[in-house]
């Protein structure tokens, strides 16, 4: 790939690669904008076929981190790290300690956190190193599993693509198909169930699909037949790229509000579903939970003060639907502008983030 053409493409601005020959260390951090703040995002351990598909999904992840950091509020840009390897075996305590040098020497620009292949075990070795890490233990001041913050974040974002599709935002009596039920969407099916909403669930995973029947009274169906049961709201909770040609022809939903990633195929599905007067919550905004409470580790963890900022995404939701209507435009690009305005303003006033030498953790460290 010409990496400075697609760099200056989408104005990222810095991308920094890192080699530990004694660890097996090969990571590249992306940095996409800090215009808003350090950049926030986390380090991804996979084995890609080429380097150039690495530096490729690590670009894309940055960037799309700038936009769920300022989507959510959050006084932080975008930025996103890959590792090169197989985390089933390539792991090693001298290879995450030497990439926490690498993000040391960034002096507070970049901060990571866990992701797809790492662990909060791999952050604290990280943190042996800098102190520019989330997730990490909580006995160093984490806030511990996020899934269960970033489950209620979507129940709340739900509530609010409720209202503009209903009229109400209650989901008592509401039907809700989940696809998928892992970690997140199990406590997010807890909390529908707690207000009386109707739950139908799918999972290649039998045990979780009897353990939702069993303890929310949720009917079970094939993870084919999910797409076209009748409902109110469609929450994908699994897959990317679910929603698409073959499966929007089956919707009978009027919301689809969900916990997983890059839920529309392409764009024009985006396009699609807002023609077909189906009301969509943008994935990187609902769910956000999961960020929004690492994010208040930086200035010292605070559960209550963590969850009334995830509360906000009904607020952050709501105000997506309200660009959607202004400028007649799908909410997928609704939530893109959104995010796009708030750095604009931003950068009239400042361009890029630099720490100057001071410590923006509260954080101590023995």
């Amino acid at each position: 790939m010409e990496l400075f053409k697609y760099m200056e493409m989408y104005d990222y601005e810095q991308t920094v690669v890192c080699q530990d020959k004694e660890s097996g260390l090969k990571a590249i951090i992306a940095i996409h904008d800090t215009t808003l703040g350090p950049a926030l995002g986390g380090t991804r351990m996979w084995t890609y076929d080429t380097e150039e598909a690495a530096f490729e999904d690590a670009l894309r992840l940055a960037k799309g981190m700038t936009y769920k950091n300022a989507a959510a509020g959050l006084n932080l840009g975008g930025g996103k790290t890959v590792i090169i390897g197989d985390p089933r075996k390539d792991k090693n305590e001298a290879m995450f300690r030497a990439f926490g040098r690498f993000i040391q020497g960034l002096n507070g620009r970049y901060i990571t956190a866990e992701d797809v292949g790492t662990t909060v075990e791999d952050m604290d070795l990280v943190y042996s190193e800098t102190e520019f890490v989330t997730g990490i233990s909580p006995a160093f001041g984490s806030s511990g599993n996020p899934s269960p913050v970033t489950a209620y974040g979507v129940y709340v974002g739900m509530k609010a693509a409720a209202k503009e599709a209903f009229g109400d935002d209650s989901l008592a009596g509401k039907t809700v198909a989940v696809q998928g039920i892992g970690n997140v969407a199990y406590q997010m099916c807890r909390h529908l169930h707690e207000e009386g909403a109707k739950l139908i669930v799918t999972d290649i995973n039998k045990d979780t699909v009897r353990r939702a029947v069993e303890e929310f009274g949720a009917k079970a169906v094939d993870i084919n037949d999910i797409y076209s049961v009748e409902c109110d709201i469609f929450s994908p909770c699994a897959l990317g790229a679910i929603i698409n040609d073959e499966t929007i022809p089956q919707l009978k939903a009027k919301v689809i509000a969900g916990a997983a990633n890059n839920q529309l195929k392409e764009t024009t599905h985006g396009d699609i579903i807002q023609e077909k007067e189906i009301v969509y919550a943008p994935d990187y905004v609902i769910n956000s939970g999961g960020v929004i409470n690492v994010a208040d580790e930086l200035i010292g963890y605070n559960r209550d003060r963590a969850m009334k900022k995830v509360e906000t995404i009904y607020d952050s939701i709501s105000k997506i639907f309200e660009i959607s209507k202004r400028d007649q435009i799908p909410t997928y690009v609704a939530a893109n502008r959104m995010a796009e305005e708030r750095i604009a303003t931003m950068r009239k006033s400042r361009r890029q983030f630099l720490s100057n030498g001071m410590n923006i953790l509260s954080r101590g460290r023995s």
